[in-house]
């Protein structure tokens, strides 16, 4: 099945356990359609750099999975009509890479690894 990346942004008055509650939701959905979360990964609430329906801030919350085109397309439709997520990104990839995300890891050790490229 092919792989696949989300960066999903909520609304700022959620709570945390909200946030990550919306993440389960839409594994379930993912699994329900015959793929699967791999992982996933809650940023925590950061400053956007523009204003998205007069809310300056979001929960952000990162996916990876393994699904079938129109289980991530159901997915995707579910995330557009919910009432507190504002933005969804999704991206195919070839591969998932290994180990947390750029935004999880250490200062250290984004600059360590822009010295081995």
């Amino acid at each position: 099945m092919p792989l696949y990346e989300h960066v999903m942004i909520a609304r700022q008055d959620l709570s945390n356990t909200q946030a990550e509650g919306l993440i389960e939701h839409f594994g379930t959905v993912l699994a329900d359609n015959g793929g699967k979360m791999l992982e996933n990964e809650y940023w925590g609430v950061k400053t956007m750099a523009y204003k998205i329906n007069k809310n300056r801030k979001g929960h952000y919350a990162f996916m990876r999975t393994d699904a079938p085109a129109p289980a991530v397309q159901e997915m995707e439709r579910l995330m557009r009509l919910h009432e507190d997520v504002m933005r969804v990104l999704t991206i195919k990839v070839d591969a998932h890479e290994e180990g947390p995300s750029i935004q999880m890891q250490k200062r250290e050790d984004r600059d360590s690894r822009r010295e081995r490229r």
